[in-house]
């Protein structure tokens, strides 16, 4: 019996040699770069998985927002970051997984300069609303020169 008459996918084999993948701008947030690590193609939409890096210090965050999705986890890999999950502060920090539950409104308020973490979300395309809430937020660490 061959693999292919054992497993059929719909997805495809994937491999994103790290020193090959830049960081780029123009993704989601204007004050993050982001680095695709090939997933959504692989998968044809159905996740994607890239890692995100902090490029300007923290002014307005991301606002209130929940994202269209069916599934979401952030992973950080260095620094930290903090963000508000409803009236919950949450501080995120290297080596913390959060799976953020599909529609939970949050507010990614602030983070380090060496922040960067691993977002992996399912659908690949997936929306983020904007939204009021009367939650109050903290201020944010400013960056040391």
């Amino acid at each position: 019996m061959t693999t292919a008459e054992i497993i059929t996918s719909t997805t495809e084999f994937s491999h994103v040699k790290g020193k090959t993948t830049e960081f780029l701008p123009n993704g989601l947030r204007s004050f993050f770069s982001y680095k695709d690590l090939g997933v959504a193609k692989a998968t044809h939409g159905k996740v994607i998985a890239h890692i995100a890096r902090a490029e300007l210090p923290p002014t307005e965050g991301t606002g209130w927002h929940y994202h269209v999705a069916e599934f979401q986890i952030v992973y950080m890999l260095k620094g930290w970051a903090r963000f508000m999950y409803e009236d919950k502060v949450t501080l995120v920090e290297a080596g913390d997984c959060v799976h953020q539950r599909p529609g939970i409104v949050h507010y990614l308020f602030d983070y380090s300069p060496d922040m960067e973490y691993l977002e992996i979300v399912g659908p690949a395309d997936f929306d983020s609303v904007p939204v009021a809430a009367d939650w109050a937020v903290p201020k944010v660490t400013p960056w040391k020169p």
